[in-house]
């Protein structure tokens, strides 16, 4: 597939979700990217064009060069196992998963060479948050991770705030502990503090909209194709 001859075909799981319809108004909106269509769960009315329930129902509809995951489980395992399966490059913004199944999908797409990138948050500003902590981590060592969420995501801690403790303490942090809130009128919200002899260093990025996980979402399917096969974790990888 050549961007410069054909647009990115993408098709979505989980598109009538929150996240789902966010990502299908970016892609709609975007230059060079083509929405082919959507899987939905059993609960959802298939009541919109492009709407199905399966990765099956949705290649009958046209071929699609990338599959972007922002289902709920355990749809979004399903899919995301059968894309790679058929070898189907795959950017998943769900959450909640075990490294087991991380690891399962990782050697799945190593074997049929193809990417699987996962995004524990799609905003770039987390991504700049989670650079910088890391660093900061070289000279504060003793830090805390507080992150907030709406009421209604599932799983807690949040990806994000495990991704940045394993990497703080990677560069040298000790024990990152980590305090969920999950509050309605919450999107997501993220505060890292340091401390150290006498004095506090505050790290903090807030989402107040899911709309700002639109750039990030049109980055990571872009730039999916450029990675090896094989699981990768983090929207760094693409930017």
């Amino acid at each position: 597939m050549s961007e410069e001859s054909a647009p990115l075909r993408v098709g979505i799981a989980g598109i009538a979700g929150r996240l789902g319809r966010v990502a299908a108004a970016a892609v709609r909106e975007a230059e060079g990217i083509e929405l082919t269509g959507g899987v939905v769960s059993e609960r959802t009315e298939l009541d919109e064009v492009g709407y199905v329930r399966s990765l099956d129902e949705l290649l009958a509809r046209g071929e699609i060069d990338v599959l972007l995951d922002v289902a709920t489980h355990p749809g979004s395992e399903r899919w995301t196992r059968a894309a790679v399966g058929r070898g189907i490059p795959i950017v998943s913004g769900s959450s909640g998963w075990e490294e087991r199944t991380l690891d399962e999908i990782g050697e799945l797409a190593k074997k049929e060479r193809v990417p699987a990138l996962f995004v524990p948050n799609f905003a770039i500003g987390a991504v700049v948050m989670i650079r910088i902590a890391a660093e900061i981590a070289r000279t504060f060592p003793r830090a805390e991770i507080i992150e907030m969420h709406h009421d209604t995501k599932r799983d807690a801690p949040s990806g994000t705030a495990k991704v940045t403790a394993k990497k703080m303490e990677a560069a040298g942090a000790e024990h990152v502990a980590i305090h969920s809130v999950r509050l309605p009128g919450l999107v997501a919200h993220q505060e890292i503090v340091f401390g150290s002899r006498g004095e506090m260093l505050t790290l903090r990025h807030d989402s107040l909209s899911r709309e700002s996980f639109s750039d990030g979402i049109l980055a990571a399917l872009r730039g999916v194709h450029r990675l090896p096969p094989g699981l990768h974790v983090g929207l760094d990888l693409v930017l």
